[in-house]
């Protein structure tokens, strides 16, 4: 328990130096804004097979293709995944 204290310390104080901009170890990934009609029309899929394959509804999809709103977190990740290599997750949905 000691042990996973002190990681956990560690890093909420690395955290901490990074919000106040100081220098800190914390890890940070920055991802990249993506054209997310654009993978979805160089894979080939419509706008509902693109949504089912990935488990958002097609409303969210929508709202993502025209900027309305832009996809956080695991989405985010996904895309960007899916924007640098497209058969590899197509391969792991098993659509390819």
């Amino acid at each position: 328990m000691n042990k996973a204290f002190e990681s956990i310390k560690r890093g909420l104080g690395e955290a901490i130096e990074f919000a106040e901009g100081k220098p800190s170890k914390a890890v940070v990934h920055n991802l990249d804004a993506v054209d997310i009609k654009n993978i979805r029309s160089k894979v080939g899929m419509t706008q509902t097979e693109f949504a089912s394959a990935f488990g958002i509804s097609v409303s969210t999809l929508r709202h993502w293709e025209r900027g309305d709103r832009n996809p956080a977190g695991p989405a985010l990740v996904l895309l960007n995944v899916m924007e640098k290599e497209p058969s590899a997750v197509l391969r792991a949905l098993s659509y390819q």
